[in-house]
């Protein structure tokens, strides 16, 4: 099983930039269906290095021509909040959003339009590594080679931790079923109570590992529902621990401020909860392989 993507993905790059067109060849080297790109006012043309990939002006040419049903946006900040909505009013999904950078006022916008005018639409991101589903679909920038099929769903607010604990797991034989990058920015389209929800349900997920970081609350939130909702068995790790107080320390929403968001009290919420908690990020692996032991 898979959740978000999988052998059902149908692709739409949009923003087939540098960077996009980099990572589309990735993704298409993975196995993902990558059905089309855009970049608004240059359709038809050929990219150099994706020559076989259509390229259209609009989201909604990729939808009716080739049933794309997901998006993954690289469009620069300036322009990138419109493309989330554009992909929505075109009949998207699932929209992964890599961009780093778009204004908070203009993801409370998104944010306002998607859950008045499209409950429906999945909002990933921005500022993440994307989602990948080994050996079905990867779409985003992670590497896909450190992944392996299997049982554990990831789910983490840090891009680079995502990897570090994925590689710890396929070491230890551990597989993934799906692993989400959710972004570590302060307002974003899924947060951890989606996904454990998701992974809850999923038959094909048998453990979690959650990665977290100092800022908000929602570690403290999810560590609640885990321990209402979820019977499956969950590990975790919080970054950040050596953070000072009102420093911003890499995300925007990794911040410690008015007394709240300091890593001590999620890790200590978590570990009230039942959470198997990684004092370093050295032992998240061994800290999921040990809990199932």
């Amino acid at each position: 099983m898979s959740v978000l993507v999988g052998f059902d993905t149908r692709l739409v790059v949009q923003g087939v930039g540098a960077a996009g067109a980099f990572h589309a060849r990735q993704m298409i080297d993975y196995g993902t269906k990558v059905v089309a790109g855009t970049k608004p006012g240059k359709g038809g043309i050929k990219v150099a290095g994706l020559e076989e990939l259509p390229i259209y002006d609009t989201v909604d040419e990729a939808v009716a021509r080739h049933g794309a049903n997901t998006s993954v946006i690289y469009v620069p900040p300036p322009g990138a909040a419109d493309a989330i909505l554009e992909a929505a009013a075109a009949g998207i999904a699932t929209i992964i959003a890599i961009t780093e950078g778009i204004p908070a006022r203009d993801m409370v916008v998104v944010k306002y339009v998607l859950d008045r005018d499209y409950p429906d639409v999945v909002l990933i991101g921005p500022n993440c590594p994307g989602v990948i589903t080994p050996g079905q679909c990867k779409v985003g920038i992670m590497p896909g080679y450190i992944h392996k099929p299997g049982g554990v769903g990831v789910v983490s607010r840090s891009g680079t931790l995502t990897y570090e604990v994925v590689h710890q797991l396929t070491a230890l034989g551990l597989g993934q079923s799906t692993a989400i990058g959710i972004g570590g920015d302060p307002i974003k389209g899924t947060d951890f109570i989606d996904a454990l929800t998701w992974f809850a349900e999923d038959p094909g997920t048998s453990s979690i590992f959650m990665i977290g970081e100092i800022g908000g609350d929602s570690e403290e939130r999810a560590a609640a529902f885990i321990q209402e909702c979820v019977e499956k068995p969950v590990a975790a790790f919080i970054g950040g621990q050596t953070a000072p107080p009102g420093k911003r320390m890499g995300h925007a929403g990794a911040i410690i401020s008015g007394g709240k968001g300091a890593a001590a009290d999620k890790i200590a919420a978590l570990k009230a909860a039942g959470i198997a908690v990684a004092p370093t990020p050295a032992e998240m692996g061994s800290t999921l392989a040990k809990l199932l032991a």
